[in-house]
């Protein structure tokens, strides 16, 4: 019954949607304030009946109630009960569920914090967002149901692919899907601006804080994945260029430009035409994205449908979507005209440059991802695109927005003078050159690999340190730094962030030492000055998986510095074996050991790796979205933005 009545909620969800996207509308068209009063309660209603609707679904996977096909499908009565609740999104329905119920919470904060908004401006955002919440809703309902009923259940159900039974799957996905679908709302304030004809500085402060929450939430699920693939896979790797994972990396990149661009409309009411734009594409990508996770074009490890009817329903929802804003966006050109004017060496130029350089990163990041199925449909032959081309066609960008970044943030709005710029960082030029030329001497090769990433990490760091302390001024600095706004901090934290995933990126690819061999029970090796000893082996149960565990003791000069545990586990549910590395984490390095199958002759083949500055990758990351929380609690984000005031019109007098 309870799963019914989640479906009955969605259905009813569907209807209230397709009311506020076309009542409002139509009350901001005619200026009708009782019709555009009605998106704020329905923007309520639709994320009340969603999570009463996501709700159910919990319950059913919480109850392993086998009468539901998708539970059959992604559960069983063994499973540990956090797999059990995340589960529910670790498929195609449920997955599509959390999407939607996270696309009526942005159109439920909306109206909970948009009251400085314009009543014009308020009701046309939510009845976009209410536009995107029906296409969706619809292709659930139609399409991807997660409530359908078996005439006959089994006893028990199939299980969730092992490989998802990760505390991973609770935290990746939600913050993924955050960010993905958070982009909708920068989506929903570019078209309702084109259609109110007004894009200006309060829009720009309107539509930063969304953009920021995006672009925070969309790193944090990245960077969870990447962590997440690092220790489970056992390939001891950080990114392998999957186009799933270029998927969320796309979105990232135009957000981040649309976030630096968003700052010129507001200060300088420049680039309006580019940020409408990048505020249309942001949202765009995620819609890509969600194409290739779902309709089967592109062979993933991590997709989740191959399902041809669903990959047309949300091609369709692109084109209508896209094609619409895009049209729209043309048609209101002359309402985009910039105002602002700046000379070429200036701040404005240099968030030009910064994104030019993300947007053509971001290209060529689609083309590589999207040019197998191309040369596949047209040319009829199959081709892979790997890292190489990657790591060649997108480094020497993010090089070059290194190598700027520093310089753009410390120069002056309108017009500036390089070599007055300059001059602050010169200290930290010097300091960066000396670790770069201290890494060159230090390796054991002669690779410039390694230490161009250490200038280029410290550059960052230091970079954004001499900026906040610029922003200090002459006098009592200390006094002074304390009382910046929280985003001046959370921009120098970000950057400096950005620095130290960099510093991780170069350390880890350019020095990492992988050792691959077969060792006896007892025997030691070495690897980077570790000695590793295999102790014992032994077979181990666990909750609903079995397990050949390893006991690896690993020294420094006769020191214990730990004992690792890697596994190889095998669900015999869904017969699928898994590996989970061994790791002992360290602050500049990690020794990460897999166990692999017993060997004919006795012994174990175990792979080892030295990885240097590994969790920089993910601390830099950290940063980086703490960066952005401190921007995004700057109280600036929370007042008026700088709405105009309507004057109340005159009354005539009879």
């Amino acid at each position: 019954m309870f799963t019914e009545l989640g479906h009955f909620a969605l259905i009813l969800a569907f209807l209230v949607a397709i009311v506020q996207a076309t009542v409002p509308l139509i009350g901001a068209a005619k200026r009708w304030p009782g019709w555009m009063a009605i998106a704020e309660p329905a923007a309520n209603a639709q994320f009340l009946l969603t999570s009463f609707a996501f709700v159910a679904l919990t319950y059913a996977f919480v109850t392993s109630d086998f009468s539901v096909e998708l539970v059959v499908l992604n559960s069983h009565s063994l499973k540990p009960m956090l797999y059990k609740v995340s589960g529910v999104w670790g498929n195609h329905e449920g997955s599509m569920l959390l999407w939607v119920l996270i696309l009526t919470l942005f159109g439920a904060c909306a109206s909970w914090f948009g009251g400085n908004l314009p009543p014009t401006l308020r009701a046309r955002v939510l009845a976009v967002q209410s536009a995107i919440s029906v296409a969706f809703f619809a292709f659930i309902l139609f399409t991807s149901n997660p409530f359908l009923r078996l005439m006959a259940p089994p006893l028990d159900g199939q299980d969730l692919n092992p490989l998802l039974q990760d505390p991973g799957l609770a935290f990746h996905p939600p913050f993924l899907y955050l960010g993905y679908v958070g982009l909708s709302m920068t989506f929903s304030f570019a078209v309702a601006a084109l259609i109110e004809g007004r894009v200006d500085a309060a829009w720009g402060r309107w539509v930063r804080p969304w953009t920021l929450a995006a672009w925070l939430f969309l790193t944090i699920g990245i960077a969870l994945g990447s962590w997440w693939a690092y220790y489970e896979l056992g390939w001891g790797g950080f990114w392998f260029w999957d186009p799933v994972e270029n998927a969320s990396f796309m979105p990232w990149l135009i957000s981040a430009a649309l976030l630096h661009s968003a700052i010129v409309v507001e200060k300088r009411e420049a680039l309006k035409s580019w940020t409408i734009l990048l505020a249309i594409m942001a949202f765009g990508f995620s819609l890509i994205g969600t194409f290739i996770v779902r309709s089967g074009v592109i062979t993933s490890v991590h997709a989740f449908a191959n399902d041809p009817e669903r990959g047309v329903f949300i091609l369709a929802i692109l084109a209508v979507f896209m094609g619409g804003a895009l049209t729209l966006y043309a048609a209101r050109a002359s309402v985009m005209e910039a105002k602002g004017v700046f000379s070429v060496v200036s701040r404005e130029s240099a968030l030009v440059i910064n994104n030019v350089l993300l947007a053509v990163s971001c290209f060529v990041v689609f083309i590589g991802t999207i040019w197998p199925l191309v040369a596949e449909l047209g040319m009829g032959r199959k081709l892979s695109v790997g890292a190489p081309f990657f790591n060649m066609a997108f480094t020497p960008f993010m090089v070059i927005l290194a190598l700027l970044l520093p310089l753009g943030s410390i120069m002056p709005w309108k017009r500036a003078q390089i070599a007055r710029s300059f001059k602050p960082l010169v200290p930290a030029l010097v300091l960066s050159l000396a670790i770069m030329g201290l890494a060159y001497a230090m390796q054991s090769g002669r690779s410039l690999f390694g230490p161009i990433g250490m200038f280029l990490g410290t550059w960052l760091v230091f970079g954004a340190g001499v900026d906040l302390w610029q922003r200090a001024g002459r006098k009592d600095k200390l006094s002074r730094l304390r009382r910046l706004p929280r985003a001046d901090w959370g921009k120098a934290v970000a950057h400096a962030g950005l620095g130290i995933v960099f510093l991780g990126i170069s350390g880890l690819m350019a020095w990492e030492q992988e050792d691959i061999r077969i060792v006896q029970i007892g025997e030691e090796f070495e690897i980077a000055g570790f000695t590793l000893t295999l102790n014992q082996v032994q077979e181990v149960e666990g909750p609903n998986y079995l397990s050949t565990k390893g006991w690896v003791t690993i020294r420094k000069q006769d020191r214990v510095i730990s004992v690792v545990h890697p596994e190889k586990r095998i669900y015999p549910i869904a017969q699928m074996p898994t590996t989970e590395a061994g790791i002992n984490n360290g602050f500049l390095r990690d020794v990460y050991v897999v166990l692999g199958d017993e060997q004919q002759g006795g012994g174990y083949a175990v792979r080892s790796y030295y990885k240097p500055l590994a969790n920089w990758i993910w601390g830099g990351s950290i940063l980086m979205g703490f960066g952005g929380l401190l921007s995004l609690t700057d109280r600036r984000h929370r007042v008026a933005a700088g709405a105009r005031k309507v004057k109340p019109a005159g009354v005539p007098a009879e």
